[in-house]
C-alpha cells in the first residue's frame, strides 16, 4: 500500500521509504514515479524474504559495517546490498517476475 506521508518526512532527505507492508512517500506526486516505486517493491519483496524484522537488523548492521569503513553517510547507505539490488534493478519492470529468492546475496 503505498501511502503519502508528508509530514513524517518533511525533515528528512528521505524521498521514501518501505516500512513493511506500506511504502511511504514524501510528495503525492512521486505515485506516478515507476522507478521509485520499482525500487521499494524490491525493498518489500527482500523484507518478505528475511520475515520481516530480520530486514531492518541486517540492513541496520550493514549499514553500520559500511559506514565505520567509508565514513560517509550516503556512501554507506549506497553501499548496503539491498540498496545496491534496488537501484540496478530499478528501471526493470519486470524484475520482480523473473528475480531468485534472496537475490540481494549477489550485492553482499
Amino acid at each position: 500500500m503505498i501511502l503519502v506521508c508528508k509530514s513524517l518526512l518533511k525533515n528528512t532527505k528521505i524521498t521514501a521509504i518501505t516500512l513493511f507492508p506500506f511504502i511511504l512517500l514524501k510528495k503525492k506526486e512521486l505515485k506516478a514515479d515507476f522507478i521509485l516505486l520499482n525500487h521499494e517493491k524490491i525493498h518489500l519483496r527482500q523484507q518478505l524474504e528475511l520475515l520481516i524484522l530480520p530486514f531492518y537488523i541486517l540492513y541496520m548492521i550493514e549499514y553500520g559495517i559500511k559506514y565505520l569503513k567509508l565514513k560517509n553517510a550516503h556512501k554507506a547507505y549506497l553501499a548496503i546490498s539491498f540498496e545496491r539490488e534496488a537501484y540496478a534493478k530499478e528501471d526493470d519492470f519486470d524484475y520482480l517476475k523473473k528475480r531468485k529468492f534472496w537475490n540481494f546475496i549477489k550485492y553482499w
